[in-house]
């Protein structure tokens, strides 16, 4: 099953190392699978590893490789310049922005360029993220709770 499922991990690593599509989704997974890992031998021990002891050895430094592998990718840019994000006007930018439903997506669309950061930061589309990941009473606490100063 391990064997298995490292195969499997080895696929879909290579698959996104070709395609340049969901970078930081795997590298986040690759993080908790080490994480885990490693805090689970730390908890229990060594013995908790199935197996032979220079395998998981070796799986371990084929993550960290695989990691190091997808913090290596220069996303380049196509060759042929046509109609970009940026040549969009300003509302439809805005319009598209509000669909992101990842707040660390929002960031990282805002560290593109200088205009793309004033837009990352309106407060109504801010406000729009929050009401799509929490619920009024959720949002009205959290209000309540950071005007006592917590």
């Amino acid at each position: 099953a391990q064997k298995n499922f490292m195969n499997i991990l080895e696929k879909v690593v290579l698959k996104v190392l070709e395609d340049q599509q969901n970078i930081r989704l795997i590298r986040e997974l690759l993080q908790t699978l080490y994480t885990s890992l490693c805090t689970l031998v730390q908890r229990v021990g060594k013995s908790v590893l199935v197996g032979n002891i220079n395998m998981w050895v070796y799986r371990m430094e084929t993550i960290l490789h695989w990691q190091q592998q997808l913090n290596n990718i220069q996303i380049t840019r196509p060759a042929l310049r046509g109609l970009t994000f940026t040549d969009l006007p300003l509302c439809l930018q805005l319009n598209i922005m509000q669909r992101l439903s990842d707040g660390r997506d929002l960031v990282s669309l805002g560290q593109v360029a200088p205009d793309l950061h004033v837009l990352s930061e309106d407060r109504l589309l801010w406000k729009k993220l929050c009401q799509y990941h929490f619920s009024e009473r959720q949002i009205r606490k959290r209000l309540i709770l950071s005007d006592k100063g917590q």
